[in-house]
């Protein structure tokens, strides 16, 4: 994240303007810690996350739940050797491949065509900044449910922020209208896109309409924007190219488990502020997996390190207010 004195979104532009910090998209290669976090499919954990079985299915469920348990279990009796532990959440009866397919990507994409265009500021910058501390500046975590939509939270919550920081009016914008219209900008609804390619769709487009006027529903759909109810706009986009990356902490597994380039991200979130613990620095990301996911719906990720592509493709945009 090359200037961490602006808000940037984890995708591919940043949010905001001159004395602005860090609200960013950023995008995550490979991911494959998803299927080892997920619940329990023990009668109350049932009840919480809504989960009904066949008898047949519930048996298959319960063996791949142990399986992600176990897995579990060993990461985290070894704790000595790693900075994070596991847990399990809504996901843990899933195969990895089962949730990749439902929740990523369908196909890997690729953002090195990205054309950085950050002008560098010469600071100061603060040690440490939390977006959510600061005011009334972050929505609450969202959940995209079963639809590869990513990059429209991060698109969303970044230009979201980027306005509130602006004229102090924190909106809820419409994710459902990017998954439906920005097929023009190379984007692909619920199989993908790029948070750059939504803000430069938002600019072209003539604006974008709140979650009101075009409530989210985790399915392609046919585009019904409406002009004159258009309640975001944007100026222009900001692309980060330079490194800045990361490495997990305290939510993800180990770099090993991640592709590091360009062509093979397949997550988007959004960097909402960074600090430091026990002599670490780190960013705190939120994510678009419900606030029952991970750090109540949040990871931090360590600053420095491209870990999983986290250096290659963050972006953020300027609002016009």
């Amino acid at each position: 994240m090359a200037s961490i004195s602006r808000p940037r979104c984890r995708y591919h532009r940043r949010c905001g303007r001159k004395g602005v910090h860090l609200l960013f998209l950023l995008f995550l290669g490979g991911l494959s810690f998803a299927s080892a976090s997920c619940f329990l499919p023990s009668s109350p954990s049932l009840l919480q996350n809504n989960k009904q079985y066949s008898l047949e299915e519930y048996h298959q469920r319960l063996q791949i739940f142990l399986s992600n348990k176990r897995r579990i279990d060993k990461h985290n009796a070894d704790a000595g050797n790693h900075t994070f532990r596991m847990g399990l959440n809504q996901f843990s009866d899933m195969t990895f491949a089962e949730f990749r397919k439902k929740f990523l990507w369908r196909e890997p994409q690729d953002c090195s065509a990205t054309k950085g265009n950050l002008v560098r500021s010469t600071g100061p910058y603060p040690s440490a900044i939390d977006w959510r501390k600061k005011g009334n500046y972050v929505t609450p975590v969202k959940n995209q449910g079963p639809c590869g939509s990513c990059w429209t939270f991060s698109t969303t919550g970044c230009l979201e922020s980027a306005i509130a920081i602006a004229t102090g009016k924190l909106l809820e914008l419409s994710e459902q209208q990017l998954v439906d219209c920005a097929q023009a900008f190379n984007n692909h609804g619920c199989s993908g896109g790029l948070p750059s390619q939504a803000f430069e769709y938002i600019l072209y487009n003539g604006g974008l309409m709140d979650e009101d006027g075009y409530p989210y529903h985790a399915s392609n759909g046919t585009c019904k924007f409406q002009p004159g109810k258009a309640v975001a706009f944007v100026k222009d986009v900001v692309n980060i190219t330079q490194p800045w990356g990361g490495k997990i902490r305290s939510a993800l597994p180990s770099s090993s488990q991640c592709d590091k380039t360009p062509d093979k991200v397949n997550h988007a979130v959004l960097a909402v502020g960074f600090g430091e613990e026990e002599g670490l620095p780190y960013w705190i990301v939120k994510n678009s997996w419900g606030a029952s996911w991970g750090m109540d719906g949040y990871f931090l990720i360590e600053r420095g390190k491209n870990m999983c592509g986290l250096a290659d493709c963050a972006s953020y945009p300027v609002p016009r207010v």
